[in-house]
């Protein structure tokens, strides 16, 4: 049977993510593998790590084969069912707080809200708002609820396919949206983290456009008057989705940038 330390210096992988691995199987601290580096591992423990060493090694994101990802300070329970949350979002998040920062129990809505990162993440930092997310995907509604009551967020979460999920007469301060905006040929969707990431929730099957005009199209027969529209783009849509809001009244439409210093969002208020 193996030694801690022999896995410890398991070369396929880099240290690090050998190590969270092993927390993971081990359900042990850092601290705990240092200080027991020479303890005999059982062999259901060697082989519940070998079995996520060789996953990884066949490129499977970290955060699948770890069912966890950290963002805004929280951590989310991620599955297949769900996009892994990046840290280039948490822009989307900051700049919600920030249109609704001068509006008692403001209401929001996050479109397509996958693992429920930026809704419940919403909630935390506001707990007057009303906040209600939808997505088409109900196994991502389920991963979404989860995380929700794991966080103790308050957030209402519909299904259905963008504003068809809404029901009649609800009015929003703020909208959001992370909505899929890779271009269907993109080769980038296969490599990398993208290969096992939700085709659905990456592309719209088309230019890249087609869910982002969607959602400013059907933003006004939502918004309350002065709400706003903040989304999510790719790294070269910045000045189409621009365009699509001035194009619908949007006023003071402009774009943020990411962690990169990529313009990574793009919203405005209507009018």
């Amino acid at each position: 049977m193996p030694q801690l330390n022999s896995l410890l210096l398991d070369a396929r992988l880099p240290r690090l993510e050998v190590r969270m691995l092993l927390e993971h199987v081990l359900g042990k601290p850092r601290a705990w593998l240092l200080a027991h580096d020479t303890d005999t591992l059982s062999p259901e423990v060697a082989a519940a790590y070998e079995a996520l060493a060789l996953r990884r090694i066949a490129g499977e994101p970290m955060a699948y084969l770890l069912g966890q990802r950290e963002f805004m300070g929280h951590v989310f329970r991620v599955t297949p069912d769900v996009l892994i949350p990046r840290p280039d979002t948490e822009v989307l998040v900051e700049t919600a707080l920030e249109c609704v920062a001068g509006v008692a129990g403001p209401a929001v809505l996050d479109l397509g809200t996958g693992s429920g990162a930026i809704a419940i993440s919403i909630a935390l930092a506001r707990r007057d708002a009303r906040v209600m997310a939808s997505d088409v995907s109900a196994a991502a509604l389920a991963v979404a609820a989860a995380n929700a009551w794991d966080l103790a967020a308050s957030v209402r979460f519909v299904e259905g396919n963008w504003y068809e999920a809404v029901p009649a007469g609800e009015g929003f301060d703020l909208i959001v949206s992370n909505p899929p905006y890779v271009a269907s040929d993109d080769p980038h969707l296969d490599q990398g983290d993208l290969r096992f990431e939700p085709r659905g929730a990456l592309t719209d099957g088309a230019g890249g456009l087609e869910d982002l005009a969607r959602i400013v199209q059907g933003a006004g027969r939502h918004l309350k008057p002065g709400g706003a529209l903040w989304m999510e783009h790719g790294w070269d849509q910045a000045q189409a989705v621009r365009g699509l809001l001035a194009a619908a009244g949007f006023e003071d439409v402009h774009s943020r940038q990411d962690l990169a210093g990529i313009e990574r969002i793009s919203g405005g208020r209507r009018s």
